[in-house]
């Protein structure tokens, strides 16, 4: 199963959900689905904002294969 580690990056860094979908263009609700990992399918896309607003280069910081 794959994971989504954002909620943690996000409680790392301080920022809220709110926020991060500000920055991104995101709905917040798509963010909050991400962060609780209710999503079976993740939009590549959705990924690659996330990524690029939170600096992230390395995916294996934001994905884990559980």
């Amino acid at each position: 199963m794959l994971y989504v580690k954002l909620a943690e990056i996000l409680e790392e860094r301080n920022i809220t959900r709110t926020a991060l979908a500000e920055i991104t263009g995101l709905r917040p609700n798509v963010i909050s689905e991400i962060c609780n990992n209710q999503r079976t399918t993740v939009n590549r896309e959705h990924l690659a904002r996330i990524a690029k607003a939170l600096e992230i280069t390395d995916i294996s910081r934001l994905l884990e294969l559980r």
